[in-house]
């Protein structure tokens, strides 16, 4: 009797058992104070992109899939940064992207999940533009969870936050509903 593959098999399960072991010791996965904490797998998936990113890993794959809020639901998306130069030429040259708001540049840890603007067969289109929630002085930073609830925090004669739009544009999937 063979225990080759029987050997193999098990050196493959701890190995895939330490790598998820790792990402969920690094410091610095999403803990936002309003985000579903009872939601193992959306933290998982974050905690995994910011190991991943940390120690030089792909956050390509399953490993950029991070949780977002689109109209008040849950879904998963998976994004990859376009570089610099097709950032520029894509901002330059196409008016129909979409917008992710985030608290943070979207290869760092969020403090909140980050509210998209479109899903597949609502006005979605492949290529997302960043865009920064900056929460003004005074106001308690919290979670928003549509793009209409962003923009109205955004106006008014006393706006909650400030919106700074960046150059980088990420090419997203929506790939689950929660």
């Amino acid at each position: 009797m063979s225990t080759g593959p029987n050997r193999a098999g098990a050196i493959a399960a701890l190995v895939v058992i330490g790598v998820f072991c790792g990402a969920c010791q690094k410091d610095g996965g999403m803990r936002p104070a309003t985000a579903p904490l009872s939601n193992g797998a959306a933290l998982l998936s974050t905690a995994s992109r910011a190991g991943a990113a940390a120690s030089g890993g792909s956050t390509k794959g399953a490993a950029g899939e991070m949780p977002a809020y689109y109209d008040a639901q849950l879904f998963t998306i998976n994004s990859v940064e376009l570089p610099e130069d097709a950032s520029a030429a894509t901002i330059a040259k196409n008016q129909s992207l979409n917008e992710i708001f985030a608290t943070n540049d979207l290869d760092d840890p969020q403090d909140f999940f980050p509210v998209i603007s479109a899903i597949q067969g609502d006005g979605f289109n492949p290529l997302w533009r960043q865009i920064l929630i900056v929460f003004n002085p005074g106001v308690t930073p919290h979670q928003f969870f549509s793009d209409d609830e962003v923009r109205a925090a955004a106006t008014g004669d006393h706006p909650e936050i400030t919106l700074n739009v960046t150059d980088e544009v990420y090419r997203c999937s929506v790939v689950g509903s929660k």
